[in-house]
C-alpha cells in the first residue's frame, strides 16, 4: 500500500491569492436560473465581430502553426505601430513584445521590476489581478485614494515616505479605471512622471480602454507626454476592444527593457500563438477594426446612461455611482439605509435574485470598501440593465429590511 505523501510546495506559493473576477466565470456557469451578469468584464458576444473574426482566421496564410519569433508576428508588430500612432504615440518596432492578453505583460512588468519586499504604489481600488499579480513576486503594496481625477498623484510623496521607502513601481490604469471608471488628468499624468523620476520608479502604464472614450475629450497617453521614456512600461490588449478569447496584447517598452522581456516570455510560452496572431493581423489588416470601435462607443454610451437611470430609479439615495467617460465600469457605493452592508456577504443573496457583480473588497489590498461593488455596463442591452439593478434593488433592500445578514 502506498504511503499518502503530500507535496512540498514552493515558499511563493503561498502568495499564489487568485482572481475573484476570474473565478466568477466559473461560478455563473453553474447557475441554472437567469442572471444578469454585471460581474465580468467583457463585451458581450453581439458586441463581438464574429463573422469577421472566423474570416480572419479561416483567411490565417499557410504554415501558421508553426512556432513564431517570441516578440511577435512582425507584420502584427507593425499593425501595433500602427494602432499606437493613432493615439499620437510614437514607438518603434524594437519597443514592442506581442504578449498573450495583457495579464502576460503585467506579469512580465513585475517580474522584472519586483523583489519581494519592494514598495509597489497600487491605485485604491484597483484591478484585482494586477494586485494579484504583484503580491505573487512578494510585492509590499501601498494603496493610494482615487477621486474623480483619477489616482490621487499628489498624495502620493506623504503616502511613501511614512513607508520608509522608495517605490520600485506605480501602477496606474489612466482611462476608465477598473473597477472605478475614472480617467487620469493631465496634470496628474505630468506629475506620476516626475515622481517616478525622482523615485526611479516604473510606471506600469495598464490601459485595456484608451480607445473607448465615447464621452469627453482625449487626455494624452503617457507615451506622448514621456515619450520613449526608460521609466514607462506600458501594457495593451486588444481584449476590449476586439474580444477577449483572442488573448492578444503587448508591451511598448525600453529596447534594453524588451530584451529581458523576451528572455522572460521565453520560460513562459515560447511566443504567443502563431495562428491566432495571424487572425489578429487579418482583422487589423482588413480595415473593419475602425468601424468595429466606431460601432461600440454609442453602444457603451447608451448602456452606462441607461445603468445610471436604472440606478436612480431603483437605489435613488441608497447608492452613489461614477459617471465615467469611456469603458465598461460603474463603481457603486451604497449610502444611507444601506451604508453598512457587506456587498461581499451580500452576494451569494444577489446571485439567488438573479443578478451578478464583483464586490468593493475584490479591488483593495485590505478588504475595505465593504459598502461598494463594481458594475458592468458593456455586457447587457438597457433592458436587461434595468432588470439587473432592479434585482440588485431588491436584495440590498429586503437585508436593510431583515436587519440581520450582509453587515459589514
Amino acid at each position: 500500500m502506498l504511503t499518502q505523501i503530500a507535496p512540498s510546495f514552493a515558499s511563493r506559493s503561498e502568495l499564489l491569492i487568485g482572481s475573484v473576477i476570474d473565478a466568477s466565470t466559473a461560478l455563473l456557469a453553474e447557475q441554472q436560473h437567469d442572471i444578469v451578469r454585471f460581474a465580468m468584464g467583457a463585451p458581450s458576444e453581439d458586441l463581438m465581430p464574429i463573422a469577421q473574426l472566423d474570416e480572419a482566421f479561416a483567411g490565417s496564410r499557410t504554415g501558421r502553426y508553426d512556432y513564431g519569433e517570441t516578440e511577435g508576428e512582425p507584420r502584427l508588430r507593425a499593425q501595433i505601430m500602427e494602432l499606437a500612432a493613432a493615439r499620437g504615440v510614437e514607438t518603434t518596432d524594437e519597443r514592442l513584445l506581442v504578449t498573450t492578453g495583457g495579464m502576460q505583460g503585467l506579469d512580465l512588468a513585475f517580474k522584472l521590476f519586483v523583489d519581494p519586499g519592494d514598495l509597489v504604489v497600487v491605485e485604491a481600488p484597483t484591478y484585482s489581478n494586477g494586485n494579484a499579480t504583484a503580491l505573487s513576486y512578494g510585492a509590499d503594496l501601498l494603496p493610494a485614494p482615487v477621486d474623480e481625477d483619477g489616482l490621487i498623484v499628489e498624495a502620493l510623496p506623504e503616502l511613501v515616505a511614512r513607508t520608509g521607502k522608495t517605490p520600485k513601481a506605480i501602477y496606474t490604469i489612466p482611462n476608465f479605471q477598473n473597477p472605478t471608471g475614472v480617467t487620469l488628468s493631465l496634470r496628474r499624468r505630468e506629475l506620476l512622471v516626475e515622481l517616478a523620476e525622482r523615485w526611479g520608479a516604473m510606471i506600469i502604464d495598464d490601459d485595456p480602454y484608451g480607445r473607448l472614450r465615447f464621452e469627453g475629450k482625449d487626455v494624452p497617453d503617457l507615451g506622448c507626454i514621456a515619450p520613449r521614456h526608460p521609466l514607462l512600461f506600458q501594457v495593451r490588449t486588444l481584449s476590449k476592444m476586439i474580444a477577449p478569447g483572442l488573448r492578444t496584447g503587448w508591451i511598448d517598452v525600453d529596447p534594453a527593457v524588451r530584451a529581458l522581456a523576451v528572455n522572460a516570455k521565453q520560460a513562459m510560452d515560447t511566443c504567443s500563438s502563431v495562428p491566432v496572431q495571424n487572425a489578429v493581423l487579418n482583422y487589423l489588416t482588413s480595415g473593419h477594426f475602425e468601424t468595429h470601435v466606431a460601432r461600440l462607443k454609442p453602444i457603451y454610451r447608451e448602456r452606462k446612461t441607461a445603468m445610471l437611470a436604472a440606478v436612480d430609479r431603483h437605489l435613488g439615495e441608497l447608492a452613489t455611482t461614477t459617471d465615467p467617460e469611456g469603458g465598461f465600469f460603474l463603481w457603486l457605493t451604497l449610502q444611507g439605509e444601506a451604508a453598512t452592508l457587506d456587498t461581499e456577504a451580500l452576494f451569494p443573496a444577489a446571485l439567488r435574485d438573479g443578478v451578478a457583480y464583483i464586490p468593493g473588497p475584490a479591488f483593495t489590498v485590505d478588504g475595505s470598501m465593504r459598502n461598494a461593488l463594481r458594475l458592468c455596463f458593456a455586457t447587457s442591452s438597457p433592458e436587461r440593465i434595468d432588470e439587473g439593478v432592479s434585482r440588485l434593488a431588491s436584495t440590498i433592500k429586503r437585508a436593510i429590511a431583515s436587519g440581520e445578514a450582509a453587515r459589514a
